[in-house]
């Protein structure tokens, strides 16, 4: 495979990954273009991998998806992934996604998760 081809397939993955996610929390490609404050044709070319986006583009869609930057930038190619091997979506962001929650639960949720991670990172030292 040469270098354009895996362009390609990293943005066709960046693609993929952004309308799962805009499906996900039950928008329209018109709603998270509007969301993004991006176009709908040129939303629309990111999701089918025809079109790199900006960092700032791709901060927009994170943000309006409640999904962490980071995590888009990886599956942008622009960052490494982090080392522990973790694949997908964080637990956070899944929780930040589910349109079945509440702001307020979410935020519940998103405590508690982080207060047992916080445990047991403190335990394994």
């Amino acid at each position: 495979m040469d270098l354009d081809d895996a362009a390609r397939k990293q943005l066709e993955s960046l693609g993929g990954f952004i309308r799962e996610r805009r499906k996900q929390a039950q928008y329209s490609l018109r709603d998270l273009a509007d969301r993004a404050n991006v176009s709908n044709p040129y939303l629309s070319q990111i999701e089918r991998g025809l079109h790199t986006p900006s960092v700032r583009v791709l901060k927009a869609i994170a943000a309006a998806l409640n999904v962490s930057a980071e995590s888009l930038l990886v599956q942008a190619g622009l960052l490494e992934a982090s080392d522990d091997g973790e694949q997908g979506p964080s637990v956070e962001d899944a929780i930040r996604a589910d349109a079945l929650l509440s702001e307020d639960q979410k935020a519940a949720m998103l405590a508690v998760y982080r207060s047992y991670v916080a445990r047991n990172t403190a335990e394994d030292d």
